[in-house]
C-alpha cells in the first residue's frame, strides 16, 4: 500500500498489467512551500506544473483516465486569500490548456457541485468541457468542489426524485443505478488511487468509486510528483492480484 522503488522499465510491464484509470490525491503543495521558505501559493503553482508532467506520463505509459482531487468541499475553510488564489490559477490553468486538450484529444470532465464556484471558474468549466467532449483519445476528470459523501447524497436525491416521479421503480434499483447517478457516471472505477505527502487516509474521495481500487501511497509532495513516481506506483500495481473478493492464486 505504501510507496515502494522497484527496479524495471514500463517497457517491461504487459499492457493488461497497467492501470487504465489513475485517481490521485494531490496533497502536500502547502508543505513543499513550507519546506523551502516560500509562500503557499509557490506550492500550488508547482502543483499545477506536476499535473502537466502528469498528463505526459499517463500518455507514456497506457493510461487513458486520470482524475486529479483539486479541490474539496472542505478546502473553503481555507484563508480567503488562498481560495482566491486557486481559482484564479484554475482559471488560468484552462485558459491556456484549452487549445492543447483539443490537439492531444483529450476530453475534460468536471466532478463536483457548480455550487459556491464564482461565475467566472464555472464559466471556464463549462466552456472547457463542452470544447472538449468529443475527444475521445485520453479523459482527464478534475474533481473540484467535491465531497465523496455530498456525490452520493445528489445521486440519492436524483434517484428519489425518479422514483417519485414514476420514471425509476423501487424495486429496478441495484449498483448500476448508483454509478449512473454519480458526478463520474459514464467512466470506469480507478484502478489505481495514488495519495502523495504520506497521508494515509481517503479524504471523502471517491467513496462509491474506489471499492476495489488498488491504493499506492508516497511521501513525495505533489509538487514533487514525477515520471519515476508514476511508474514505481505502476510497477507495484502490476504485481499485485487483483481479486475483486474471490479466492487468490494458492486459495490465498
Amino acid at each position: 500500500m505504501t510507496e515502494t522503488v522497484l527496479h524495471f522499465n514500463i517497457e517491461s510491464i504487459p499492457m493488461e498489467r497497467r492501470p487504465k484509470h489513475v485517481a490521485i490525491i494531490m496533497d502536500g503543495n502547502g508543505r513543499w512551500a513550507r519546506a523551502r521558505n516560500l509562500p503557499r501559493s509557490e506550492g500550488h503553482q508547482e502543483g499545477a506544473k506536476a499535473i502537466q508532467r502528469t498528463l505526459e506520463c499517463c500518455e507514456e505509459f497506457g493510461i487513458t483516465t486520470l482524475t486529479l482531487f483539486c479541490f474539496s468541499s472542505e478546502n473553503w475553510k481555507r484563508p480567503k486569500e488562498e481560495l482566491d488564489f486557486l481559482m484564479q490559477l484554475l482559471v488560468r490553468y484552462l485558459r491556456s490548456e484549452r487549445l492543447t486538450l483539443q490537439k492531444e484529444g483529450i476530453q475534460l470532465r468536471v466532478l463536483g457541485r457548480r455550487d459556491g464556484l464564482s461565475p467566472e471558474v464555472v464559466a471556464e468549466l463549462d466552456e472547457t468541457e463542452a470544447q472538449s467532449s468529443p475527444n475521445a483519445k485520453f479523459t482527464l476528470c478534475l474533481a473540484i468542489n467535491y465531497g465523496g459523501r455530498q456525490e452520493l447524497v445528489d445521486a440519492f436525491k436524483a434517484i428519489s426524485g425518479k422514483v417519485q416521479s414514476g420514471e425509476l421503480h423501487l424495486d429496478d434499483i441495484d449498483e448500476d443505478t448508483i454509478s449512473n447517478h454519480l458526478y463520474s457516471a459514464g467512466l470506469s472505477d480507478p484502478d489505481l488511487l495514488i495519495r502523495t505527502s504520506g497521508e494515509m487516509r481517503i479524504s471523502n474521495f471517491l467513496l462509491w468509486q474506489i471499492s476495489y481500487s488498488e491504493i499506492w501511497v508516497t511521501n513525495k509532495t505533489w509538487p514533487e510528483f514525477d515520471r519515476e513516481t508514476l511508474l514505481s506506483a505502476i510497477q507495484d500495481y502490476s504485481l499485485r492480484e487483483r481479486r475483486f473478493g474471490a479466492i487468490g492464486v494458492g486459495g490465498a
